[in-house]
Order: structure tokens, then sequence, then C-alpha cells
């Protein structure tokens, strides 16, 4: 009877640590694999012993046993392959490591890939979060060479990556060294091909636009078709303030595990997520028997853009209230339950009727006033009033387009003035002032008496409720930032009043 012990990671934003464990018997000739393993991981019998008996090594002729501890977290995908093939290698006694240090020299080491018939190694998704885990145990991560770079992205991780199964073993056993991936982390300026320069006029949701990126407020824009509205949005992330190196890990960690490649080039890059109209609530959510984040996760620090709002179903617009409060999603399953960060600034765009011009004063409006009450109509209070800012964008006239009046500013010019009002935040509190509570609100949020005066006729004259109460004291505070004052004004105050016109 031989025992071996070898380390690799699951699936998902915590990538759990999974100990493979590995028993030879006497008995019939079998393969059995233990521990809540679902179709690929069962399967990975077949490609093990290919890849042993491809690489030149025996496949013993033996009862083994695989369990995968814990026994009940479930495993899925084909990343236990290359630990499982290591741990009946070891167990049989075909790689020549002393027996005396054996279980704590593979104690340092964790192992992730998937094995091909021939024991090349192939590339598993979900990379990034398992380095974050290893770099934690203070443990060297081998991976298939096309997962290299992604994993050295972690910086302080040690990591190697391997082509075949035969280089592993060898590294094993001190014949031979494997590579390890060169990622250079001076991050790159990032440029854009897209500027607000572009926009011809539209200055006060220009100016909607700087507050909400300074503050990372969400934003719903109501106008007619081509005045601007996708533009001004598109636009959004030019000028907000780069990730740090921990939202930088926690966007990237969350692509990977949904697929995405995460490479150099977009490590520091926010997240613009504009999913169809015809999307469903899971795909805006996220789940699947095994959970895997959507489209409000993968904003998670970016931007989520919703065009044609009213063209959403009301079911899966609602879906949008909880996190937009918590910055985070639940998915509850009968195996388990996941929670995946969410703290994304919403953007949302609509037309003011189905034709599309109602107001316009260039167009004639073709809607009765009962289609326009119902199409406005399919969304919700409850999901406007957690909107802090609601502006209109007017249509632009040709003379506009064909002659600009004002300098227009870049986004490089915008981005200054908003990375100054975000640092004023995180020096106050941590965090921007759209992430605040309510105590935190009644410290830094403090008004004048006749600006209380003000803001309470305001809130009895347009029936507003509590939170559109706190929402537009934490607006409020973001405009001072901007202005770089200390003490909320009248007219920080006021502006912030006019934003909750809806």
């Amino acid at each position: 009877m031989s025992l071996s012990i070898v380390y690799s990671r699951a699936g998902g934003l915590d990538a759990p640590l999974v100990t493979v464990e590995v028993l030879l018997t006497n008995g019939l000739p079998a393969l059995n694999i233990v521990g809540l393993p679902e179709t690929a991981v069962k399967e990975s019998k077949d490609r093990v012993r290919g890849a042993i008996l491809n690489s030149r090594f025996e496949f013993p002729v033996r009862r083994i046993t695989v369990n995968l501890a814990p026994a009940d977290l479930p495993k899925e995908g084909g990343r236990f392959d290359l630990a499982i093939a290591l741990g009946i290698l070891l167990s049989s006694e075909q790689l020549d490591i002393n027996n005396n240090q054996q279980a704590e020299f593979l104690q340092q080491f964790e192992f992730v890939g998937e094995l091909a018939l021939s024991g090349e190694l192939r590339p598993v998704n979900g990379i990034l979060p398992i380095a974050r885990q290893a770099k934690k145990q203070h443990r060297t991560l081998i991976v298939p060479e096309q997962n290299g770079p992604e994993a050295a992205l972690i910086k302080g991780l040690k990591v190697y990556t391997s082509r075949h199964l035969l280089d592993v073993c060898a590294f094993l056993t001190g014949e031979q060294s494997l590579a390890q991936p060169q990622v250079s982390y001076t991050e790159p300026e990032q440029s854009y091909s897209i500027c607000l320069s572009d926009i011809h006029g539209q200055q006060n949701a220009r100016r909607a636009l700087e507050i909400a990126a300074a503050g990372q407020h969400s934003l719903l824009m109501k106008g007619p078709p081509g005045s601007g509205k996708t533009m001004l949005a598109s636009r959004l992330n030019t000028i907000l303030p780069d990730m740090d190196e921990d939202e930088a890990e926690e966007v990237a960690a969350l692509r990977s595990i949904s697929g995405e490649t995460v490479s150099q080039a977009n490590w520091r890059v926010r997240g613009f997520r504009t999913p169809h109209h015809t999307a469903s609530g899971v795909a805006l959510v996220g789940g699947g028997s095994y959970p895997r984040p959507g489209e409000i996760s993968l904003a998670h620090h970016g931007v989520l853009f919703l065009d044609e709002l009213p063209e959403f179903s009301r079911k899966v617009l609602e879906v949008l209230r909880e996190p937009l409060e918590s910055g985070k999603i639940s998915i509850s399953r009968a195996a388990r339950q996941v929670t995946f960060p969410a703290s994304f600034q919403l953007i949302a765009a609509m037309n003011p009727c189905p034709c599309g011009y109602y107001g316009d004063a260039h167009n004639n409006c073709r809607c009765s006033a009962a289609q326009i009450e119902r199409y406005q109509s399919k969304l919700s209070g409850p999901l406007l009033d957690r909107i802090d800012i609601h502006i209109e964008v007017p249509a632009i006239s040709h003379r506009e387009l064909q002659h600009r009046t004002e300098a227009t500013e870049t986004s490089a010019q915008v981005k200054q003035r908003v990375v100054q009002a975000h640092q004023r935040q995180k020096q106050r509190r941590g965090k921007c002032n759209a992430h605040l509570n309510n105590r935190e609100i009644e410290q830094d949020c403090i008004l004048q008496p006749e600006d209380q005066k003000v803001l309470q006729k305001s809130m009895e004259k347009m029936k507003l409720s509590a939170r559109a109460y706190h929402r537009i004291l934490k607006l409020a505070r973001t405009i001072a930032d901007l202005d770089n004052s200390e003490q909320i004004q009248l007219q920080h105050l006021t502006e912030s009043i006019g934003y909750r016109i809806k």
C-alpha cells in the first residue's frame, strides 16, 4: 500500500485548496475518483492513463483510489489532471524523490493543468484566482505554458510553466528546470481612441458625466435618438481614475473565471459592459449549476451601460436593485451558494417615448399619451429612485454640428479634476461618495441651517423618498469635492437637487 499527497485548487473566485490523495492497493485493477467529481473530472481517468503511457511511464496494474478533498466541495473541469497523474507516479514510485522528504517537498507546490492523451498540458480557465490563493499560502504554482503570463500578473508569486508531463516530472526529480514567465509590472499609460472632445455641445450632459465619474454615481440620460447619449456613455471610461492593484486583481479574477483573456494590456482597464436589451436576468446576475459571474459582476469597478433601458424586461431590470445598494450579488443553488462582487457604476440611456421624439423641438412626436405613459411606466419607481443623476440630453442642431462655438475640454483635462476629487474622497473615507453609509453621510455631508431648509422644501415639493434625500447629499458632496470645497455650499446642493428631477 502506497499513499501520495499532491495539492491543487478548485475553480471559482475563492479557488479553495484541493488535496489530491492517491492510494495504491492490491486488488482488481481499477481507477476510482471520489470527492464529488462531475463528469469532466471523472473522465480524467482516461486522460491520465493515456498521458502516463505516452510519457513512457507504466500505468500501475493495481487498485487506484483518488480522493479529492474536501469531500463536500463539488469538483469540475480538467484542472486536476496534472495533480492526479503526479500522484499516481509518486505512489507507484516511478519518480525518484527522497521518500523521507517527499511529503515536505510536495507541500511547497500546487499543480493545475489539463492533460492531453499525449501528455501535453492544456490551459484551464480561472487561473488568476488560483494564483492569488497560492501566493497567500506561500506556495509555488506550476501551470500550463499558456496560463503562465496570466498567473505571473500576481506580484510576489513564484510560478513555473510547463508544456508536458515529462517536464514536470523532470523538474520534481531535479533533472531540469522549468521556465518562469516574465511580466513587466510597469503599467503602460492607457490611451483611448475616443475622447470627450469628440462631442459637440451637450455641456450639461458633459458636466453630469464628470460628476458621475468623480463619485461613481449612477446616471440616467433621456433624449431623442441621435442626441449623443451613447457617445457620452462610451467616453466615461476615459475620465475614470485608474484602478489600484487590489481592484485590478479583483476584476481580473472575475474575468479569468469567466473564460476571458487577462493580459498585461488590459490589466488595469476598467470594464465597460454593454449587454443587449434581450439579455436575461441570469445573464446579468450570473448563474449556472456551477455559478459563474454575470454582466454586473464583470462590470465590477467599471461601468454597466444599459442602452434603450425601457426595452429591457421589467423583471430583468428589477434584479439590479439589490446590487446597486449592496455592491454584491449572491447566487444560491442546491449544492452551494456563491457571492460575487458587483460594485458597478450604472449608466443608462432611454428615449422619452416609443418613437423617441416626445418633447423634441426639431421633430414631431407620433405617440399617444397612453403610449408614452405605458413606455415610461416600464421602469419601476424603486429602480429610478436608486439612480443618482437624471438628465435630459436634447438633440443637437445642424449648426452646432458644423460650427463648434466653444473650446471643448479633452478627456485628459477632465480626468485631472476627477482624479483630484477621487483622491479627496479616498483620504476622507477610503471610498467614493456613492458608497457612503448613512452614518458617514451625517458626518461628511453637513448642511448649513438655511441650506437644510432649501432641501426640506425641495423634498416636500418633489415628494422625494428618504433614499433620494441621502443620494442628494452624497451627490452634493461630490460636486463640492470637484469644486475643492471643504463644505457643501448652496450652489452645490441646488445643482444636486436639479439632477433628481425626472
